[in-house]
């Protein structure tokens, strides 16, 4: 199988640079690797990373207008436990986060919420079924982990969709590409 750019980073337009900085470490515990002004892009930049192996993850680019909307669908960051997700709604909400929602979608458990500008934020951690997408249930984060685990596997069981994840990732990767697809 081929596989094509991998997606690395993204970036975004924001009004207030040194506000938004402060979340996304605060809240993503991200670190300010480099900033400056763009020789190319005439813009004020802050590069953030969360990994070593990654000089930056996400570009903060001051110059949003006061007046201009949010254009982001959503930016979505994993984490490996449910307890992660916890703290990272804690965060989120003592930095400022809007709109905090929670949610089952059965291959992953999820929080939502706006970022201080407005741009929808997830935070999830996958979980070893699939079920077709989109599936939202409510998660209640104050269960405990086990009954979470098995709330989530009875319901992704009872999808008429259901598989492992290793089985929808066996047909994912033997897919051949569609020649009718563009390219």
């Amino acid at each position: 199988m081929t596989i094509g750019p991998q997606l690395s980073h993204f970036g975004i337009f924001v009004r207030d640079i040194d506000a938004m900085t402060r979340f996304y470490t605060q809240v993503f515990e991200l670190q300010l690797t480099d900033q400056g002004e763009g020789t190319n892009f005439k813009y004020r930049l802050h590069f953030l990373s969360g990994s070593p192996a990654q000089h930056h993850q996400l570009v903060l680019a001051a110059g949003r207008q006061a007046d201009a909307p949010s254009t982001v669908m959503q930016m979505s960051f994993k984490v490996a436990t449910i307890d992660d997700l916890r703290r990272t709604r804690a965060r989120a909400l003592a930095g400022g986060a809007t709109r905090m929602r929670n949610m089952n979608h059965g291959n992953a458990l999820s929080i939502y919420f706006e970022d201080p500008e407005g741009n929808t934020i997830e935070v999830y951690l996958d979980t070893p079924w699939y079920i077709p997408q989109p599936h939202g249930d409510p998660l209640d984060l104050d269960k405990p982990d086990a009954q979470i685990w098995a709330e989530t596997e009875a319901a992704c069981r009872a999808d008429p969709g259901f598989a492992p994840v290793q089985a929808w990732a066996a047909r994912f990767g033997s897919a051949a590409p569609d020649a009718d697809a563009p390219r």
